[in-house]
């Protein structure tokens, strides 16, 4: 493309080729989180200014039509995280929450401290009791039935019509979610919007 300049008559192809290009790169990390085998390089994150960072680019992504609000934990809660993936997660639940909206509403990022007990630890394979934090992202759209949300985090499921989603987004957090220690939970019904509650384990200690 450098080479071809902007008015060149093969530009349009060559910007096709390489468009193409950064969607299977995407859908192969997508695929490789939802397969826990992406390579993550953790370090340590400030939940609350992560989140600060990723809605102010969320503000110009969703559309005027829907307001954005975030109500942070002021303990600053601090994880052991992956950024870039943290971020992407963040991305695709308020995108997922925008497709929800298509006349407007409202969503709220929210972080919180919570414990883990091991009644609880054991019911959710690969997390280990303890101190955690959430991040919690709640919409005014559509909704979903029990059979849906049941399925959510399955690849390539998608409620979209043809073209508008390839059904990796939430398969995606799930992926990354799980494998940086932590669970996903959603909380919805027609009619009264969703919230998804990304659970991951508070940092203790590293540098």
């Amino acid at each position: 493309l450098g080479r071809l300049g902007p008015g060149g008559p093969l530009t349009e192809m060559v910007s096709e080729i390489r468009a193409a290009g950064d969607r299977a790169s995407q859908l192969t990390r997508q695929l490789l989180a939802f397969g826990r085998k992406q390579v993550l390089t953790p370090v340590r994150l400030d939940l609350n200014d992560l989140l600060s960072g990723v809605a102010s680019m969320l503000r110009r992504l969703i559309g005027e039509d829907i307001s954005l609000h975030c109500v942070f934990d002021a303990r600053s809660p601090t994880i052991y995280a992956d950024r870039g993936q943290i971020e992407q997660v963040a991305i695709n639940l308020a995108l997922n929450a925008r497709d929800a909206m298509p006349h407007g509403g409202r969503i709220i990022i929210a972080t919180r401290d919570l414990e883990i007990d091991a009644a609880r630890a054991a019911q959710l394979p690969g997390v280990t009791p303890g101190p955690h934090v959430a991040m919690i992202m709640s919409d005014t759209g559509h909704g979903m039935d029990e059979a849906t949300s049941r399925r959510i985090f399955e690849p390539f499921f998608t409620t979209k019509g043809p073209g508008k989603g390839t059904g990796l987004g939430l398969a995606m957090v799930y992926g990354t979610v799980r494998q940086s220690g932590g669970f996903v939970e959603v909380d919805s019904a027609p009619g009264r919007g969703s919230t998804f509650t990304v659970v991951l384990p508070r940092d203790m200690g590293h540098v």
